[in-house]
């Protein structure tokens, strides 16, 4: 088949304002419980769009770690090319694909770093060789094979031997708090729902029902 005989009709529901809770927060964990009972193949997984320093845009998929203080949080390498680029331009997005139920979400907001002990407490919670991995990979670093990184985790299973392994100085969280949300449910004929949620001038969420 030729790309543009792919298609399908989006028959999984359909979504009212009157469906929808006033806060859009509260709204993305009612779809996310959805799709954890709908046992979505990674549900967490987000997909994070930055810009560069020359303004071009990229996208790569992270996880979803938590929602806190308001906001949507992920943990990475401080050194990475995402990190870098949320240094110069705190502006990002995310977009949740939740395909099998014919939903997005995105996200639009503003990034932070989270606090240094909510990053240690998530760090001690991982496995452990998903910390030696954090220990010994340098994010968007050229390397010359697989090889050379399984040596790299192997020097740090051996600095760190059977002892406790701490978060490092370079790894940790961001947050991002959203100033614009948008919860899209496909629709029968390409007449899809969407309702973006925007912060008024009182800072109060306002709900707008786009076209498709």
């Amino acid at each position: 088949m030729r790309y543009e005989q792919f298609r399908r009709e989006y028959t999984a529901a359909g979504l009212t304002r009157d469906m929808l809770d006033p806060c859009p927060m509260r709204q993305f964990e009612t779809w996310f419980d959805q799709a954890i009972a709908a046992e979505l193949n990674d549900p967490t997984a987000m997909v994070l769009g930055t810009v560069d320093e020359r303004g071009a845009p990229w996208q790569r998929i992270v996880l979803l770690k938590g929602l806190s203080e308001g906001g949507f949080v992920f943990y990475t390498n401080y050194h990475s090319d995402k990190a870098r680029a949320m240094a110069r331009e705190p502006q990002v997005c995310l977009h949740f694909p939740w395909n099998a139920l014919d939903r997005q979400v995105i996200v639009a907001g503003t990034v932070q770093k989270t606090g240094s002990s909510e990053s240690a407490a998530y760090f001690a919670s991982r496995p452990r060789e998903s910390q030696i991995a954090a220990w010994a990979s340098r994010q968007s670093a050229a390397i010359g094979d697989r090889a050379a990184l399984e040596e790299q985790a192997r020097r740090i299973r051996e600095r760190f031997g059977e002892g406790e392994i701490p978060r490092p100085e370079f790894w940790g969280g961001y947050r991002v708090l959203p100033t614009r949300m948008e919860f899209w449910q496909g629709g029968e004929h390409r007449l899809h729902d969407r309702f973006v949620y925007w912060r008024g001038a009182a800072r109060e969420w306002q709900i707008e029902q786009l076209q498709p």
